[in-house]
């Protein structure tokens, strides 16, 4: 997946250093379709369009959209969670670059607060979903227990994977 960027899009160069849909859905190893789909719902907004207006997608848009990825394919979050946590994540960027630009300390403790505020937050979502799956687990677990003594009436040797 991770090929020289110049191979994926030819129109690549240093003064435009984005990527057309196509190349940038390739590299990510979605379709794009995926892409459009995710900024019709406004998870992901390409950095840029062509003169002829195709949608550009910087670095940035791909890290976004490997976060997106992970968010649904790894934790199992639907759309709407997706949303909020990109919500927190933009704040805390908004947050860091205003604290970068200087302010006063006053200004710093109520940043820091709403940092600590919006990484609570995410840590909740997390939270609920190990919950969940630890609940399908405990599921999981007594079923195998049930075919476990099942086979001990039955004189069944199980070897377990």
């Amino acid at each position: 997946m991770s090929r020289d960027t110049h191979a994926v899009d030819p129109d690549v160069t240093a003064a435009d250093p984005t990527l057309r849909i196509g190349a940038a859905a390739e590299r990510a190893g979605v379709s794009t379709r995926t892409l459009r789909y995710y900024q019709e719902v406004g998870l992901l907004e390409p950095s840029g369009r062509s003169p002829g207006g195709d949608r550009r997608y910087s670095e940035a848009d791909l890290e976004r959209l490997a976060r997106i990825l992970r968010l649904r394919d790894v934790m199992g979050f639907d759309l709407d969670r997706i949303r909020v946590i990109l919500a927190a994540d933009d704040r805390i960027l908004e947050l860091r670059s205003e604290v970068r630009a200087g302010v006063s300390q006053t200004r710093r403790r109520e940043i820091v607060h709403e940092a600590i505020e919006l990484n609570h937050h995410q840590r909740e979502l997390v939270r609920e979903k190990l919950q969940l799956l630890q609940a399908f687990n405990d599921e999981l677990e007594a079923t195998a227990e049930r075919y476990r003594a099942k086979a001990d009436e039955l004189g069944v040797t199980i070897v377990e994977p």
